[in-house]
């Protein structure tokens, strides 16, 4: 009767994802709790880490039937696979982000430039480190901070990559709180930190009207291998801007963009398995993305500083970090680290400029790639 008993507690064990579960599924479990944890307790960029935490949980129980083949979160991975989800998420974006700022004040357009340096050490290293060209270009372009579009960049070049390069991008874009504030500082004084900048001039409702539109055509003419995004950026923006249509660019920035980003999230954790993750090439490129990110703060914050002598202290240095395209979290954590210097030091509308600008910087140096080298 006890060996009867054992038999039946073996087949019910067997039957069960126990059986199955491996060291590395304890691993990337425990990795979902941690990015759970900064998202709920920490409160670093929960829109993105619940999501990707949850489903990277769910994706190391052995036999889930949501993330095999047919499942639902499988499903929401095709959205991502087949570049339907990140042109709607730049929508969403456009809809909820005043481009005014940047057009007050194009000077600091340049710093949406100088931020992008960290693409090109990634790429450089990602090459050295034995990674083809079109490899080392995915992943160069997650020191961008555009989590769609290194999507979008990586399903056109290296595609058995994405994975990868789009956990380390999101997840690095919800870190930031983390990696930017100690480089910042490094890089910068006390006395530049507390730098309190001009209010930037009034821009007229014909300006940010006639931006989207301008903008939308110039990227069909020159950057069409990412039209998509920057198009339903622009999109995004005039149904802002235009006063005509406020249900749908409510809609948009609202209820849209939160189920896109519930969608993209799971989608993304979901791909978070062991099996897949959990190895060597992954933490190259996960370390690599971080260098990405660092030198990219880095590079903006030194540029910064260097208008900040031009302009004889007109500029707070900090806003350099936000010329990385990540909208708008980078200009939140500059405003983050200037309050914190002194409570009189307002840049969130500042840092929108480079931030804003770092957009397009971005999807220059994936346009200029995918026109190279995806052929």
């Amino acid at each position: 009767m006890d060996s009867l008993f054992l038999s039946l507690l073996a087949d019910l064990f067997h039957q069960t994802g126990l059986a199955d579960l491996t060291p590395g599924n304890v691993i990337m479990v425990a990795a979902g709790l941690v990015l759970l944890y900064l998202g709920i307790v920490k409160k670093y960029e929960p829109y993105l880490l619940v999501g990707i935490g949850f489903a990277c949980i769910v994706a190391n129980v052995p036999d889930s039937t949501l993330t095999s083949e047919g499942g639902l979160f499988w499903y929401a991975y095709q959205g991502v696979a087949k570049l339907i989800l990140p042109p709607l998420i730049f929508l969403g974006i456009g809809a909820m982000t005043d481009f005014g700022p940047m057009i007050a004040n194009p000077s600091l357009v340049i710093l949406g430039a100088a931020a992008h340096l960290g693409i090109f050490v990634a790429l450089i290293g990602a090459e050295a480190l034995g990674f083809s060209l079109k490899e080392a270009a995915s992943i160069g372009i997650i020191g961008g901070a555009d989590g769609p579009m290194a999507i979008y960049t990586t399903m056109k070049l290296a595609p058995d990559l994405l994975p990868q390069i789009s956990v380390a991008a999101y997840s690095y874009m919800a870190l930031m709180p983390l990696i930017q504030p100690p480089i910042m500082r490094l890089l910068t004084t006390r006395e530049e930190r507390r730098i309190i900048m001009k209010q930037p001039r009034y821009v007229s409702r014909l300006e940010k009207i006639a931006f989207p539109i301008v903008m939308a055509v110039i990227v069909n003419l020159f950057l069409p291998p990412v039209a998509p995004l920057i198009t339903m950026l622009m999109l995004g923006n005039l149904l802002r801007e235009c006063l005509a249509v406020t249900k749908l660019a409510e809609t948009a920035s609202n209820a849209l963009l939160n189920v896109v980003t519930l969608v993209l999230t799971t989608a993304i954790g979901s791909t978070m398995g062991a099996q897949t993750f959990l190895t060597s090439k992954t933490l190259l490129i996960i370390g690599l993305g971080l260098l990405a990110f660092a030198c990219g703060t880095a590079s903006g914050v030194v540029f910064a500083r260097l208008m900040c002598r031009l302009t004889h202290g007109k500029i707070n240095p900090l806003i350099g970090s936000a010329g990385i395209a990540s909208v708008p979290i980078a200009a939140r954590v500059s405003h983050m680290v200037g309050q914190q210097e002194s409570r009189s030091v307002f840049l969130l509308m500042h840092a929108m400029g480079p931030n804003l600008a770092g957009v397009f910087g971005t999807a220059i140096s994936g346009g200029i790639m995918l026109a190279l080298l995806a052929h």
